[in-house]
């Protein structure tokens, strides 16, 4: 039965273990110097994976204070910024080459 039972369990933990290794993944554009979707949800106490997408041919920096982040963004190109875990709330990020329009924030729920 032990030797039944050991790679059952065993089996189940990797299961387990790649089942919580998968990341939420978001895109996020930056178009006309602006970011579509401006709002994204995510969920508490989860890291997360924003998929940014810069598709102006200008450079663009992704900066948040409370996220404690910051990335350039080459025009025409993508880049990844994960956040989280994070505790409910609002957390803004702008652009920071274009912080007049290039505005967002993540809500965490």
């Amino acid at each position: 039965m032990v030797r039944i039972a050991f790679p059952l369990a065993f089996a189940a933990l990797v299961a387990a273990g790649a089942a919580q290794a998968e990341t939420m993944a978001i895109d996020l554009a930056i178009k006309d110097h602006r970011f579509q979707p401006e709002t994204v949800t995510i969920p508490a106490g989860e890291k997360v994976k924003l998929m940014v997408h810069n598709q102006d041919a200008t450079p663009e920096e992704f900066e948040s204070y409370e996220l404690n982040r910051e990335k350039i963004i080459p025009g025409n190109s993508k880049a990844v910024v994960f956040v989280g875990p994070l505790d409910p709330g609002e957390y803004p990020f702008f652009g920071e080459f274009n912080q007049d329009t290039a505005q967002g924030r993540v809500v965490v729920e």
